[in-house]
């Protein structure tokens, strides 16, 4: 492997894949080459499609020896070192600290990562979370979760995409849902060895997307979602809207994040915080200490007109303009929402039948297709399993909201041809 030739500096993304594909063509602009680290042999398919080999000038393939990556990255010499997906985010930690970069530092690497840890770390902090148990033990969990009838959610201890949550109202749901979640694989390709039991948390979910240098904390964008109940899942994510950068909600959700971001060691780089506002408050879902997926941040720089991305981009490599900036307020030019259509049954899809009239409505701005005419469509019931994301733009709020119904109104039955 040849070093990259030339005066530029480089900086080192582990895992660019999903959002962070976008990432590496952005520092080029700036003047940095980019190397790529991927933390496993055989990324799992649901994160390898979205990568964008030509953007970096090399690969280098972590096999589980750190002193050999950090061997191999060293003819490099990066001036940087971040996470891109999840799954990179504990390599990115170890890596940049053995470099002496910036960094969030290993002591509380598995507390970004592991969601039960995560939780009683943040309460250790003195910040409100979830009553929640590391279960891996049928009984134990019964016993927790009691006769009361109460809902709770369950879900792997190290996973991303929504993969194997579940809600479970009663005995028997618990139960049914331990017994399909131990020993089974995640869509990480990990084994769960155990589970994470949560108190369900009454109240509307956001997203505030952050960027840090240095323990300083800049809101790059805060999000509302809706959920529906479908496809017998209780909270499936039906689409998410940006919010304005201040009021009663954002204000108390972005003190909250800070908190939260300061509890996990979180000093540098992108972080995506899932919350809920609950009536005592509001309570962690879980953080990333990575750029949001889904491409929100690109939807999210159509409206702004600049986002989370730019805002990693700046931390890294422009630390002066980032404090300079750090103070300021997004502005939203635009109103922003992010339809994440659902499927109702699984085969082979022919065609969208209605996609014509979803192109005409008036705030169309752009679809991520997941899943094309030709291939294989998943009845929707995770993050994994949706066959498109629509985003929706406009000055006027009202046209968004308008044509966010009608997209849900298009969706359905009629808007798949599946044999």
């Amino acid at each position: 492997m040849n070093a990259p030739q030339g005066p530029r500096p480089v900086v080192a993304i582990v895992d660019a894949y999903s959002t962070a594909s976008h990432l590496a063509p952005l520092f080029r602009a700036q003047g940095f080459d980019c190397v790529h680290v991927q933390s496993l042999e055989r990324p799992p398919a649901a994160f390898a499609s979205s990568f964008r080999p030509d953007d970096f000038s090399a690969t280098v393939v972590h096999t589980g020896d750190t002193a050999r990556t950090l061997a191999a990255l060293a003819p490099y010499a990066p001036v940087a070192l971040l996470p891109g997906a999840e799954i990179g985010v504990e390599l990115a930690d170890v890596l940049s600290e053995a470099l002496g970069l910036r960094t969030n530092g290993t002591t509380l690497s598995n507390a970004r990562r592991d969601k039960f840890h995560m939780v009683e770390t943040v309460k250790a902090a003195g910040v409100p979370a979830a009553d929640q148990i590391l279960a891996t033990d049928l009984d134990a969990l019964l016993d927790w979760y009691g006769d009361t009838g109460r809902t709770v959610v369950l879900k792997p201890v190290r996973s991303a995409l929504n993969d194997g949550v579940s809600f479970c109202g009663t005995r028997d749901a618990v139960r049914a849902s331990f017994e399909a979640l131990v020993g089974a694989e995640s869509a990480l390709g990990l084994r769960n060895d155990a589970v994470v039991a949560q108190e369900y948390l009454v109240g509307a979910e956001y997203y505030v997307n952050t960027v840090s240098l240095d323990g300083e904390h800049y809101v790059c964008d805060v999000w509302k979602t809706q959920h529906l109940g479908v496809n017998g899942v209780r909270d499936l994510l039906g689409g998410s809207s940006l919010m304005v950068r201040r009021g009663p909600e954002q204000d108390l959700l972005t003190e909250y994040a800070f908190s939260v971001l300061d509890a996990l060691g979180i000093r540098n780089g992108p972080a995506h915080t899932e919350l809920k506002l609950t009536p005592e408050g509001p309570r962690l879902v879980e953080t990333g200490a990575r750029v949001c997926g889904a491409m929100l941040p690109v939807l999210t720089g159509a409206a702004i007109g600049e986002s989370q991305l730019e805002w990693t981009v700046r931390a890294y490599t422009d630390p002066e303009a980032f404090e300079a900036l750090r103070h300021t307020d997004y502005e939203v030019a635009r109103h922003a929402t992010c339809v994440n259509m659902v499927a109702p049954d699984g085969g082979k899809l022919l065609d969208y039948p209605k996609m014509a009239e979803l192109r005409a409505l008036e705030s169309f701005h752009d679809v991520l297709l997941k899943v094309r005419p030709g291939e294989e469509l998943s009845r929707t019931v995770n993050d994994i399993t949706y066959p498109m994301l629509v985003h929706l733009l406009h000055e006027v709020e009202g046209v968004v909201v308008h044509d966010y119904m009608t997209a849900r109104y298009l969706d359905g039955e009629g808007f798949y041809d599946v044999v």
